[in-house]
């Protein structure tokens, strides 16, 4: 979505910009409702009146445009009138109406005005019980049709969400809105304690207009999407728990000697002479395996892993036919061997793949544990540690493969002659699966097999050895699993299964709504389970979808509350703050310590507040924070689609792009762990860096994929965000570098000065004129400038852009462009000049330290409120933003600043 224009009044000698205008309002970006800036002083007299006379014509006029033009939203009243309400007093009105209202609660007084009246959480329950069909009840004398069920969610879905932007718009502090799909798959997965992507068949999120995902202008809900969420919900309980007996698991025990036995008879009698020399001869191991693989280095056909040491199963991937190969499971577990001679080497972005046919099951925990070791060969550094990941895939025919990465980069640091085993658990029912596995043979096409493939992603020399490989499917601690007890716990054979069912139910409810519940609340859902029960097989079937409600209730996807409601429409409860602080920090559910911390009072006593909030960014979970803040504020979706052009920059390899992806969130979470301070982003002494990036760089060698510390010099040309290759290379069309969408990110995202659209039919410049291909890039855009449509917005973007051009396509120095001096100087239009990317940083440092720490505080707190930040906040954000600056700017104490700020406890 693009930015919002600012009203702007330009000319060669005056900038008069008035501000931003949408819903109504005008927001001043300064604190005077305009500013006129005097560019040159010789103007006449008689212009200046002229134009003072103009602005104020526009100033009067300006506001009765607004209303005149201004739609004001108008609860759909005549729908409800002629629609909604006759199905509701035949269907509800006889146990909620004059005559009796059944749990306190009558429906035919309800304030059909969502936008204005004072039922609007009256109306949530309605659109929860009825979207879930709790109510009316089976043996209701009016139950309600498929159609007037699908009418009423549909005037109520759209009359709720046009409620929370109205109330926004007008009380300007609400942050009312659902989970972002990564929030939910973070609760999903702390709630139910499964790793699983919980999120995959949600549909994706917009940005806001600050570039967040998890703004409640955006986050809209329709009856699909709360059906989606009602079998979302269902399937990861089914994922949770389980019925009936421990279920066997199959087992495989893979030597790396049977792989040479079984595929390459010619090589495995190599190997038995290799090894009759090493003990007649007495020569190392590791000498004489180095003078073997020395033959297969050179061999010809791709197929073969060519540099694979003697004792590897050296064989091509796919030349069987339906995995009629492939290694059987048995039902025993094999008993470990001790360490073997013969191995499999698996050189950098080498792969190795083991078939398993169709013998694993189809949900259940698969854990894969390899025996593994560094490699030293000749002419490598010991410091080297490779890296592995694992894939699991299918290829049901040679026209069809999918392969997907389904675990972490293992660091294999095992030296060499003392391996060690490493392992991954992958959830098989989560993960594709070959759809031929149940309906064909193995030996037949289409294929069933299923395969594994380990790679070892590292980018410098440093080769891994693997002599044995396990698998165990289903892979499990304990029976019944946690998950499970954790929903159901162990019942006594005493307790009856009503006030077991109130049990289990009050706990779960509690645990997803993040509140103490009702009894109430749960005897409603007892109602439910009742009516479920009988036509269920068991009792965790009826109880699965009965928590399958609680799930996809506003309860559970919604946070915060529309504005007006709650004890003085203002203040947030200690709950509610509990849950805006975990969405915040953690992008999920608060923990039992911080929930206990809410219902005592005590979270929002300022000492509790600060421990609570200091506790929560030293725990594992702060890192989702880094990682989805970052991506958001910095923009770096864009990197995800961006295609390299490879007859430039031929082919690139994937771990950079990796890499750059990496780096910004690294470096984000090395300055909140340290509480460094916020202005290392535009510069710093330090760079956090792997192997990879280190030789794109330039830069002397760091050892590994993982990224880490390392100090720069002042001649590195590198440090904080500005010379990071994945902000760089996102802000290229991918061929060469562009200074225009280079500048424009300065302003918007580091700056929050974004520059006006351009104005409409601006011609482009045509790279089809032979003269235009002569001129240097900053020459092109020199000679667009001049244009008096294009002169006001490229004067504001340009000369950030150009100081960059140093940088290419991918954020690599270069010194030349086409046989040319880069020339990376420019004019600001305050005339300042800026010398490439050492004058931005410089110029940042010395003039603009205040408008980047207030424009930091305004998209954090942006993010954290999950809401934008309006004109009516200023006043704090500028509060907390000079508190920062004179506490020396540490990014842990600004997040402390806007916990505490009346922005973050105010609803």
């Amino acid at each position: 979505m693009g930015k919002r224009p600012s009203t702007r009044l330009v000319c060669p000698d005056f900038e008069i910009a008035f501000g931003r205008i949408g819903k109504g309002r005008v927001e001043f970006p300064q604190a005077m409702p305009f500013k006129v800036v005097v560019l040159r002083s010789h103007l006449s007299q008689i212009l200046v009146k002229k134009l003072l006379w103009v602005i104020i014509s526009i100033l009067v006029l300006l506001p009765l445009r607004m209303l005149l033009s201004a739609e004001v939203p108008q609860a759909d009243l005549e729908r409800y009138r002629q629609e909604i309400a006759p199905v509701l007093k035949a269907a509800c009105a006889g146990c909620h109406g004059p005559k009796k209202q059944k749990g306190s609660f009558r429906i035919d007084t309800l304030d059909s005005d969502l936008l204005t009246g004072g039922d609007v959480s009256w109306w949530l329950e309605v659109f929860e019980v009825i979207s879930n069909g709790e109510m009316p009840p089976e043996d209701a004398d009016h139950p309600l049709k498929d159609e007037e069920k699908a009418r009423i969610v549909d005037w109520l879905s759209g009359e709720i969400q046009l409620a929370s932007q109205v109330r926004r718009s007008r009380e300007a502090h609400t942050s009312f809105r659902r989970m972002t799909r990564y929030e939910y798959n973070y609760s999903m997965q702390d709630l139910l304690g499964l790793p699983f992507d919980f999120s995959r068949d949600l549909p994706p999120e917009t940005s806001s207009e600050d570039g967040f995902k998890n703004s409640s202008e955006m986050l809209q809900m329709t009856a699909m999407q709360l059906v989606q969420y009602r079998k979302q919900a269902r399937r990861a309980l089914h994922s949770a728990t389980i019925r009936g007996k421990r279920p066997d698991p199959v087992y495989y025990g893979i030597p790396m000697r049977a792989f040479t036995e079984r595929f390459d008879p010619e090589h495995a009698a190599s190997v038995a002479r290799t090894l009759k020399r090493i003990r007649e001869k007495d020569m190392s191991l590791q000498e004489a395996l180095q003078a073997e693989e020395k033959k297969y280095r050179g061999r010809p056909g791709g197929t073969y892993f060519r540099n694979l040491i003697t004792g590897q199963g050296v064989k091509p991937r796919w030349s069987y036919h339906g995995a009629k190969y492939a290694w059987k499971p048995v039902s025993k577990r094999p008993e470990i061997p001790p360490a073997m001679e013969d191995v499999v080497v698996i050189a950098p972005n080498q792969k190795f793949v083991v078939d398993v046919g169709n013998g694993l099951p189809d949900e259940g925990n698969m854990r894969v544990r390899i025996r593994a070791a560094r490699l030293l060969e000749e002419n490598t550094d010991d410091r080297h540690h490779p890296t592995l990941r694992l894939y699991f895939g299918n290829q049901p025919s040679n026209d069809s493969r999918l392969s997907v990465n389904v675990g972490r980069d293992v660091v294999i640091d095992a030296p060499p002659g003392d391996a060690r085993f490493y392992h991954w658990d992958v959830p098989l029912g989560e993960v594709p699966r070959n759809a031929f596995r149940d309906s064909h043979r193995l030996g037949q096409l289409p294929n069933p097999g299923e395969f594994l493939s380990l790679l070892n992603t590292s980018s410098v020399p440093a080769s891994l050895t693997v002599d044995y490989l396990e698998i165990i499917a289903p892979a499990l601690e304990q029976w019944p699993p946690e998950s499970h007890t954790r929903i159901f716990p162990p019942r006594d054979e005493d307790i009856e299964e009503e006030v077991y069912a109130r049990e289990v139910l009050t706990v779960f409810m509690e645990r997803a709504w993040r509140r103490p519940v009702t009894e109430a609340e749960v005897s409603q859902k007892l109602l439910l389970y009742d009516r479920l029960r009988p036509g269920c097989i068991d009792f965790q079937e009826a109880m699965v979808e009965v928590m399958a409600s609680v799930l996809s209730s506003p309860k559970y996807l919604y946070l915060g509350r529309i504005a007006g409601e709650g004890e003085d429409g203002r203040r947030i409860t200690d709950l509610e703050l509990a849950s805006r602080l975990s969405f915040f920090l953690w992008s999920s559910l608060p923990d039992e310590e911080l929930l206990t911390a809410a219902a005592t009072g005590s979270l929002s006593k300022g000492a509790v507040l600060e421990q609570q909030t200091r506790r929560m960014l030293t725990d594992p979970k702060v890192q989702r924070f880094a990682q989805h803040y970052t991506r958001q504020w910095l923009g770096m979706e864009e990197l995800d689609f961006l295609k390299f052009d490879t007859k430039v920059h031929g082919r690139v390899d994937p771990l950079l792009v990796e890499s750059m992806k990496r780096e910004p969130v690294a470096f984000f979470s090395e300055v909140l762990g340290q509480n460094r301070s916020i202005f290392e982003f535009l510069d710093s002494d330090y760079a956090l860096l792997n192997d990879r990036l280190a030789r794109h760089y330039g830069l002397p060698e760091v050892l590994g994929h993982q990224l880490r510390k390392v100090a720069l010099s002042p001649d590195d040309r590198r440090g904080g965000l500005l010379a990071q290759a994945g902000l760089l290379a996102m802000n290229s069309n991918g061929k060469d570098s562009n200074p225009l969408k280079r500048g424009i990110w300065i302003l918007e995202n580091l700056l929050n000065d974004p520059p006006p659209p351009p104005p409409p039919a601006v011609p482009e410049i045509d790279l089809a004129d032979p003269d235009i291909l002569k001129l240097t890039l900053k020459q092109r855009m020199e000679d667009h400038r001049d244009d008096p449509a294009c002169a006001s917005c490229h004067s504001k973007i340009d000369p950030w852009g150009i100081a960059f051009e140093n940088f290419d396509a991918l954020g690599r120095w270069r010194d030349m462009v086409r046989g040319a001096p880069v020339d990376a100087s420019s004019m600001l239009f305050n005339k300042e000049e800026l010398h490439g990317i050492k004058g931005v940083k410089d110029y940042l440092l010395n003039n603009r330290q205040k408008q980047f720490s207030r424009a930091m505080t305004h998209k954090l707190a942006s993010y954290a409120l999950g809401r934008p930040i309006t004109f009516s906040d200023r006043s704090e954000v500028d509060r907390i933003s000079t508190e920062l600056r004179e506490g020396g700017g540490g990014l842990r104490d600004l997040v402390l600043l806007i916990v505490k700020s009346d922005l973050f406890q105010l609803n």
